[in-house]
């Protein structure tokens, strides 16, 4: 089957989606390959923090440019979604940062004089303040950052929104696995179907449809947890908290209908995408730990994810050597940089300059740095 005209997208994710809305949006003809649209990828099991600040670390501030502004165009990007019916549960109640021990205390002021050199907006404060922001925080949380700018999203809401959003506007989807790219054409179990052009997004799996990508993105394996808050619990906390619990990261963040998404495991395991207890253990006493009414929580769903993951942390956002548009390696900022990448890919579509800090994203910088 050839059609010389529309927009393949490989992967149905948050940014397959994402590219799908806008460009079906904009009156390209798409079409979304993915087996398990929606539910199938680590969008589905990821927390929803869209926090590039307290993600920040030194030497990633093009990181960071990329991800504050994908946060500056997210409140936009939920109010469109919202006008055409579909809520995806934008927060705006900011983030709590909280050290356990002196180590991690330590940590945190690390960050903490990092993001004031940058002049970000970010309050370290000791523990018994935290606790007035957070009174279910434990006692022996030592002090905490206050990062009032940060957002959330539910992520199921949006990844939901976002696919009802790509059908109105006349997507199609097609529930095939892409066995290979060959430029503009896309190769399935069943057929060849050729595009005008074709956006890689299909997450950790790129790297096995592109030959560019080898090597370049890789599977990183994240567990979630799914809690419920009880009549005689303390409800969970108002807004996101991540926390350090002596070097391992954790966050914990609510939703709807007094649940909780309880998070941050991390660990290289190529395509594993089960649950082990060594997982569950860690997140239920690290958060435990940071917030003492998660033991008498009940227990909703434990569930794994593959992050697509690149070396420096950057995803890859540009065109490849076959023309292909490259949409992948977000690692853990799929959620954030969606509106971000979606405007990069329809700016390529358009011929059109791309946003500001996409072209440090570009494919060909891994390249460039090899030839050094």
């Amino acid at each position: 089957m050839t059609d010389t005209t529309a927009v393949a997208i490989v992967g149905a994710g948050v940014i397959g989606l994402a590219v799908a809305w806008r460009a079906a949006a904009a009156g390209h003809q798409v079409t979304i390959f993915d087996p398990r649209p929606v539910r199938g990828g680590a969008s589905w099991v990821a927390g929803g923090m869209l926090a590039p600040v307290t993600e920040a670390w030194p030497g990633e501030e093009d990181v960071l440019e990329l991800g504050e502004e994908s946060l500056r165009r997210w409140p936009s990007f939920a109010a469109d979604l919202a006008a055409e019916g579909m809520d995806p549960g934008l927060s705006t109640a900011g983030t709590v940062v909280a050290a356990f021990d002196s180590a991690d205390a330590g940590q945190l002021d690390i960050l903490a004089g990092y993001l004031h050199r940058l002049g970000r907006q970010a309050s370290l404060v000791p523990g018994r303040q935290l606790r007035k922001t957070e009174p279910g925080l434990a006692g022996a949380v030592r002090s905490g950052l206050l990062v009032p700018g940060d957002l959330a999203v539910d992520n199921r809401a949006l990844l939901r929104a976002l696919h009802a959003g790509a059908r109105r506007r006349g997507a199609h989807f097609v529930a095939e696995r892409v066995t290979g790219l060959d430029g503009r054409t896309v190769r399935t179990e069943t057929a060849e179907h050729r595009f005008r052009a074709v956006v890689l997004a299909a997450g950790a799996w790129s790297a096995r449809l592109h030959p560019e990508l080898c090597g370049q993105v890789r599977p990183l394996k994240g567990e979630i947890l799914r809690l419920r808050a009880r009549r005689a619990t303390l409800p969970p906390p108002s807004g996101t908290i991540r926390a350090m619990v002596e070097g391992r990261p954790i966050y914990l963040v609510p939703r709807a209908g007094d649940e909780l998404v309880l998070g941050a495991t991390q660990y290289e395991a190529g395509f594993d995408e089960t649950v082990t207890a060594r997982g569950v253990r860690e997140l239920l006493e690290g958060a435990e730990r940071v917030f003492p009414s998660v033991a008498e929580y009940e227990l909703t769903e434990a569930r794994a994810g593959l992050r697509a993951s690149s070396a420096d942390n950057l995803p890859y956002l540009g065109v490849l050597d076959d023309g292909v548009f490259a949409a992948t390696g977000h690692h853990r900022n799929g959620l954030l940089l969606a509106p971000v990448t979606a405007d990069a890919a329809l700016a390529w579509l358009a011929g059109a300059p791309t946003p500001p800090g996409v072209h440090r994203a570009h494919p060909g910088r891994m390249r460039s740095e090899e030839r050094v």
